[in-house]
């Protein structure tokens, strides 16, 4: 019965008033799904965040609740959702700022526009992980200010924040001009020299695997470099040298930056680790020199980074489209390609560049007719989403390239009623396409039912309107629960099921027959007593059975 009841909790079609039946069961999976909705009012929102403060997070990120239905004494992490959406009273910041719970005063940190007196209260925690979440997105001042902590932590908090002025993220990487950082995670915990190794037995432990001190932290101190590496405000000069780094990670770090020396570049082209060379072949910053060495390169990755990168000569891309499985994906050079470039990548002669080509959404409508009459199958494979094609053309591309196109026929968003239902009953069956049927929203009854009979297709299908209602109510005794609850969510699920289903949810949760029932929450119209009329439903057994056959001869 569960599983129904979540399905219906997310039905769009569901009354109010059986929102508020729901909502009266307390169940917590159930209120999860309500509070998924987008028509609660306002006093389902605010009773659905008092029986769980999780759904009230939720709810509150929603724009479900406001200042006014929240007290951040009592529910403490609604407050904090509110305050990082901007919607929260201030001085519910001052309060929370002071809260005992270290994980509130962290999550208080990470929220935008508090006042000056409680981001100085934060910056002065004596709990440092609320104090690098502060430095993780504080104002550049503030940020200059704990680059200094005595902390490594909070350091390497600074070093990823792009707020953090050029100049101080320079020292960070240098150590000039800093004090030396005293504490780190690990020294806080053990005495050095300490690495903590896999396999920690303690539970209350948090350090990373690998994180060592000898007393200079070195593991925070390499994290803090790789926060510097990646991070844009960083000055390039500040980094380029450590292109030559015995670190790997950083190494990596560094080949996705733009805007470093060419020789920086060159050495990295050469880097021992493929993880630095595929980065690197995938930076637009890289030159035409390097960008025709790497196309050779011997590893796959750095070759399809390549192809990613948004400056490859279009020449360069054919070669590694020939020699790379890339996947049918709208490259960025494919996507920036200018019209004279389209005529000369639809006229190629290899096959794989036209199906990259196909990937556009955007092509002139000549263009489109050529790749999709294309004779290898792939390509017309790639440009059958394609909107605008037309359903004779589409017919057309299936009558030539059978199921290897169909799915994508399928998933094209012009696909007409008649020729979903003709793809449905396509011999031999694509089992692709009748997942794309049963998610498109011009699906016909009967293409849906067809849908019913392929496994990962089937849940997909009794979720769709279009699917008869007595097939939606029938489906709710499926075997497979991840199909039933797709059926209770189906807005052409009869009203009539809709509570019977909400009925004997209510009367097996207080042993009372529903007639007997009231609270606020509860509708003043609510069905007769169970002796007075059938059973209710429940999954496979009599009463759901006799509630569908009711259906059925109305």
């Amino acid at each position: 019965m569960k599983h129904l009841l979540c399905g219906l909790a997310a039905n769009p079609a569901l009354p109010s008033e059986l929102v508020d039946r729901l909502i009266a069961l307390a169940d917590a999976d159930v209120n999860d799904d309500l509070a998924r909705r987008a028509d609660l009012s306002r006093a389902q929102a605010v009773t659905l965040a008092s029986l769980d403060e999780g759904n009230g997070v939720r709810l509150a990120y929603g724009g479900m609740l406001t200042a006014a239905d929240v007290d951040p004494t009592a529910q403490p992490l609604v407050a904090l959702a509110l305050l990082d959406e901007g919607a929260g009273a201030p001085e519910w910041a001052r309060l929370l700022a002071a809260d005992p719970v270290v994980a509130h005063r962290e999550k208080l940190a990470a929220c935008p526009g508090l006042p000056p007196d409680v981001v100085e209260t934060l910056a002065a925690d004596s709990d440092v992980q609320v104090v690098a979440e502060l430095a993780l997105r504080a104002a550049p001042d503030v940020a200059a200010r704990l680059a200094e902590h005595p902390h490594a932590e909070v350091r390497r908090a600074v070093a990823a924040n792009e707020a953090t002025p050029p100049d101080v993220l320079a020292a960070l990487v240098s150590g000039e001009g800093l004090p030396p950082a005293r504490r780190c995670l690990v020294c806080d915990h053990e005495e050095p020299p300490f690495t903590h190794g896999e396999g920690c037995p303690r539970p209350d432990c948090d350090l990373r695997p690998g994180a060592s001190c000898d007393g200079s932290h070195e593991s925070t101190a390499l994290d803090l470099l790789r926060a510097a590496l990646e991070n844009p405000a960083t000055p390039a000069r500040a980094v380029a040298g450590f292109a030559d780094h015995p670190s790997p990670l950083l190494r990596r770090a560094l080949a996705a930056r733009p805007g470093l020396p060419p020789e920086a570049y060159a050495r990295l082209a050469v880097d021992p680790t493929p993880g630095a060379r595929a980065d690197l072949a995938e930076n637009p910053a890289i030159d035409d020199t390097l960008i025709r060495a790497l196309a050779d390169d011997t590893s796959p990755d750095v070759r399809r980074g390549l192809a990613h990168n948004p400056r490859v000569p279009l020449d360069v891309l054919a070669h590694l489209a020939a020699t790379t499985r890339i996947g049918s994906t709208l490259l960025p050079r494919i996507a920036s390609a200018t019209a004279a470039e389209v005529e000369e990548l639809v006229r190629s002669p290899h096959a794989v560049v036209r199906m990259l080509l196909a990937t556009r959404r955007d092509l002139p409508a000549a263009i489109r007719a050529t790749l999709a009459d294309d004779p290898d199958a792939k390509v017309a494979k790639s440009i059958a989403p394609h909107p605008s094609l037309g359903e004779a053309r589409l017919r057309a591309m299936v009558d030539r390239h059978g199921v290897q196109v169909i799915a994508g026929v399928a998933a094209n968003p012009d696909a007409g009623p008649a020729l979903l239902e003709h793809l449905s009953r396509h011999a031999p069956p694509a089992r692709k396409a009748f997942r794309e049927i049963a998610r498109h929203p011009h699906a016909t009854a009967p293409a849906l039912l067809a849908c019913l009979a392929d496994e990962r297709a089937r849940p997909l299908a009794a979720g769709h309107p279009a699917l008869p209602p007595q097939a939606v109510t029938d489906l709710l005794t499926d075997t497979d629960p991840q199909v039933a609850e797709a059926a209770a969510a189906n807005p052409s699920l009869p009203l009539a099921v809709m509570e019977e289903l909400t009925g004997e949810a209510t009367r097996e949760m207080t042993g009372r027959t529903t007639g007997e029932m009231t609270g606020e929450l509860l509708p003043q119209d609510l069905p007769p007593p169970a002796s007075s009329r059938s059973p209710g439903p429940s999954v496979g057994s009599r009463p759901l059975v006799d509630c569908i056959n009711v259906h059925r001869n109305v």
